[in-house]
């Protein structure tokens, strides 16, 4: 089998033989294969496309290509979330307690965030004692115990992936549906998940600018799951402005425990119950979504959502009584509002740039050898379809630095008030299962 032949073949319209794709995964991981012809394969997938059976025996080469997470000796059904990413996005946090504390076992690996804020983990560390460097054991341990724990990414998971991004990152081929799809995927099953639910993002602060490519995603990413034995949903959900209120690592803590509490913002509360009952129904702990749905409302009503939330916290050696007062999580040294310059309507919050202006007050990190300032960040207090008076505070800064005319400056550019009322945009676009 040569290399060539397989590149001519994709660039030809032809499909690919899962023999063919394997030989490629394996030749390209342990440098056979060089960069150059690995490139033109690349391309031509972009050019050329995949099927639905390319595009699963893609995602299994890679899963194959390094170690695989065994979670067989966690009770129930692992159903891992993934979120394509965006701005304010705090559902982790509040989705982990909400689905454990219905007996749905949550092993989730995370990562550190690179961008607007921190992943998972950083926002969790914002919590003092709080820490993820726990051994297989006690994470197995302690996801039978409790039905929940979280862990950082460790071993070497789908080797071929690390490579074929950093790849697709100089080849302008990060933007080809069956090698995003692949590359998500092969993550997912590789980390041991039985079941996957997905949240794929649209608007200015997402990957997938357009719901049309969101769509394309997610129904390609659904046929990948249910191709390789993984029971998989995907919602499309909207990021033109940022989720919930909180930008920022220790803010978003604060959110995560007002939602738990029943009182966090609207749409970081349906999303949450919208993903969470897909998670509860593929666990298979609900007839149906609908049974889900009252089971998640039940357990944030009576407070079992909380309760899970400090009993997670302190397995991890985190200070539980931050659940009851916030005030003990990070703190910045400065907090400014930023009034509305205008009577109107919001008619516009672009998520990306708001976080921007997050990640230059420290929130978030440019490289990943970048310092994360925990207590910083922004807290709407306005979404697009609000009513403003001139005056009012849009927002509040928390920082550390005293010259934040940049940021404040920024904030104002992207944000625009309508004399006209704006009606709100629908939060989810559309639910995608088998």
């Amino acid at each position: 089998m040569r290399m060539v032949d397989i590149i001519e073949k994709k660039r030809n319209r032809q499909e690919l033989t899962t023999e063919e794709i394997n030989f490629f995964i394996k030749g390209y991981t342990d440098g056979t294969i060089p960069d150059y012809q690995a490139s033109a394969l690349l391309m031509a997938i972009y050019f050329q496309n995949m099927n639905d059976r390319e595009r699963a025996d893609l995602t299994m080469a890679m899963v194959e290509s390094g170690d695989k997470i065994n979670l067989s000796k966690i009770n129930g059904i692992k159903v891992d979330k993934h979120s394509t990413g965006g701005v304010g996005d705090t559902t982790t946090l509040v989705l982990g307690p909400l689905v454990a504390a219905v007996g749905v076992p949550v092993a989730k690996m995370s990562g550190r965030g690179l961008g607007h804020t921190g992943g998972t983990i950083d926002k969790l560390e914002s919590i003092t004692g709080f820490h993820v460097e726990i051994s297989t054991e006690e994470f197995i341990k302690l996801v039978n115990e409790n039905k929940i724990a979280v862990v950082g990414q460790s071993g070497n998971l789908t080797p071929a992936d690390k490579k074929l991004y950093a790849l697709r990152d100089v080849t302008a081929t990060v933007n080809s549906i069956p090698l995003i799809a692949s590359s998500i995927m092969s993550k997912k099953i590789a980390a041991g998940a039985d079941a996957i639910v997905l949240d794929v993002k649209t608007g200015a602060g997402a990957f997938m600018k357009t719901i049309q490519d969101a769509e394309e995603l997610a129904r390609a990413m659904v046929q990948i799951g249910n191709k390789v034995g993984r029971e998989t949903m995907a919602i499309i959900s909207d990021m033109s402005q940022p989720l919930g209120y909180a930008i920022g690592n220790s803010l978003e803590v604060k959110e995560a425990i007002d939602t738990l509490k029943g009182h966090g913002p609207k749409d970081l509360t349906e999303l949450c119950l919208t993903l969470g009952s897909q998670m509860v129904y593929l666990s298979k702990q609900a007839k149906t979504i609908d049974d889900a749905r009252k089971m998640l409302e039940e357990v944030i009503t009576n407070g079992k959502a909380l309760d899970k939330f400090k009993q997670f916290i302190a397995s991890q050696g985190g200070d539980p009584s931050i659940v009851d007062d916030p005030e003990k999580l990070p703190k910045a040294n400065y907090v400014v509002e930023l009034p509305a310059q205008q009577t109107g309507w919001i008619e516009e919050i672009v998520a990306d740039e708001i976080g921007t202006a997050a990640m230059i007050l420290g929130a978030g990190r440019l490289t990943k050898e970048s310092m994360i300032d925990l207590a910083v960040g922004i807290v709407l207090h306005k979404k697009v379809g609000d009513k403003v008076e001139k005056g009012d505070s849009l927002l509040t800064i928390h920082a550390n630095k005293e010259n934040i005319e940049e940021v404040k400056t920024l904030l104002y550019n992207n944000i625009k008030i309508s004399p006209n009322e704006i009606t709100q945009p629908p939060l989810i676009h559309e639910i995608i299962g088998e």
